[in-house]
């Protein structure tokens, strides 16, 4: 979000073209994802739980970043300052809302307290609020200028410092936290495990799996943060370094990256087993028997899987009764 509304010095014409088409099929991703894990928690009433709402709250916030960064052309009037404002808002609030899940997984897990749903409004007012405040300290400095599709241009030192302090810092906090949160839920569903578990070497081999799943789930949840803002961050630092002088494919890939952030959260915080439990239960519903021939394993209801695998067992009797009649 931040090269999208920043980049433009230093690059031609075609590159700032590129770089918006680069910018709308991105943030088209993430918009898709996001409304549909947005949709999933308004249609189906079982994943309207606590833990689940936080996801929620994060996809909306997912949802109307990228929205905003692929409306058309907000060059004229009011149009502009609301696309700048509300695109810093929501981003920040998406990562804030990460921080929130990774407090209470932390809270329920490690502290084994049981009143995280007390805290739901604390937790709106800690992001929606801090969101407002930064974006509202944002607009000092900031020359409210057309640059191709974007708004805003920083085009002195102390613009970019606030935009620095306003974004990548609370950004990078939240990183370090979300990092260190994990760890530390990690290590202590570890050590919990290897006090439950027997012995045995078979007991031992179901408790790396166990592991291994756990680190694949939640382990990966502060990379999309880093991996989504690494390149913006460079790029700023480089910005303060060479002012004016922007390098190419950096550009794209800060802009690339961070448009994919709302696709990323979708994937990894949405797309768990009860949204996909939910899924399959109405497919089960509405979809006709034999299109589920057609599918893969992965994708089908295990009810069909469990009937799936009874009549291969009754066809491989029936064929073994008539060997043995023969």
């Amino acid at each position: 979000m931040s090269a999208v509304l920043t980049a433009g010095g230093g690059l031609t014409a075609g590159d700032r073209s590129i770089i918006t088409a680069i910018n709308t099929g991105a943030s088209s991703l993430s918009f898709v994802g996001s409304t549909f894990i947005v949709l999933c928690y308004c249609l189906f009433k079982e994943l309207r739980k606590f833990s689940f709402k936080l996801v929620f709250y994060l996809a909306l916030s997912d949802m109307l970043c990228s929205f905003f960064l692929i409306v058309g052309d907000p060059s004229k009037g009011f149009i502009c300052y609301a696309q700048g404002y509300t695109t810093h808002f929501f981003c920040v609030a998406s990562f804030l809302w990460t921080t929130t899940i990774a407090f209470t997984l932390h809270r329920t897990v490690v502290k084994h307290k049981t009143d995280v749903e007390d805290l739901e409004a604390m937790f709106h007012l800690y992001v929606w609020g801090t969101s407002l405040v930064v974006t509202v300290i944002r607009s000092f400095g900031n020359n409210h200028s057309h640059l191709g599709p974007w708004c805003w241009t920083q085009t002195g030192l102390k613009g970019k410092a606030v935009h620095f302090l306003t974004f990548y810092a609370p950004l990078w906090g939240a990183i370090l936290y979300n990092g260190f949160t994990y760890f530390q839920v990690i290590r202590m569903l570890r050590n919990a495990r290897r006090m439950a578990v027997g012995m045995s070497d078979r007991v031992d081999q179901f408790d790396n799996r166990a592991e291994l799943k756990v680190l694949n789930r939640w382990g990966y949840y502060p990379l999309i943060l880093i991996g989504s803002w690494a390149f913006g961050t460079i790029n700023r630092i480089h910005d303060f370094i060479e002012p004016g002088h922007k390098i190419f494919w950096l550009s794209v890939l800060d802009v690339g990256t961070a448009a994919l952030m709302g696709l990323f959260n979708s994937i990894a915080y949405g797309l768990n087993s009860s949204v996909r439990r939910a899924i399959h239960e109405r497919l089960e519903l509405f979809l006709p028997e034999r299109l589920y021939r057609w599918l893969p394993s992965n994708f089908r209801p295990k009810s069909h899987l469990i009937l799936h695998q009874q009549q291969q067992q009754r066809s491989e009797m029936v064929s073994l009764k008539t060997e043995d009649q023969q």
